[in-house]
């Protein structure tokens, strides 16, 4: 079976959605609103603030893969170049989420382990599909 660029893209596109979902749960689960309370107000705001943004990042990162996938996969310098740099960018989160994160004493049951588990797998395979499309996009 030959994979298909275009279709790990849109994919890939698909996945930003879910972790966008996930970040989404993620101040309940880890009761952030108690966590951030003793902090001065400021730093309070800019939390809020960066994770506003991300938010942002990962809804422009969904749209931009889903609707220009096939684009992304055709190579050209500009595709190629918005490409390495989402592999950089989720080579990164990936080290983050594997080195620097301790989870543990949020995975509190079978369904927290398994969605932390899932978004470890989103974090693999989204440098995979843009390194691919970096390196390879274009070409036969």
């Amino acid at each position: 079976m030959k994979l298909n660029l275009t279709l790990a893209l849109q994919i890939a596109g698909l996945f930003h959605l879910g972790l966008m979902c996930a970040g989404l749960l993620m101040p309940r689960v880890v009761n952030m609103r108690l966590h951030l309370a003793a902090l001065p107000h400021f730093i309070r705001q800019l939390f809020w603030v960066y994770y506003a943004f991300i938010a942002l990042c990962l809804v422009s990162f969904c749209i931009i893969t889903i609707a220009f996938a096939a684009t992304l996969a055709a190579g050209s310098n500009l595709a190629r170049a918005l490409c390495a740099f989402l592999a950089v960018f989720w080579t990164v989160r990936l080290i983050a989420a594997t080195f620097v994160f301790d989870m543990r004493p949020y995975l509190t049951n079978t369904f927290r382990r398994i969605g932390y588990h899932a978004i470890n797998i989103v974090f693999a395979y989204l440098p995979i599909v843009y390194a691919w499309a970096a390196w390879k996009g274009g070409r036969p």
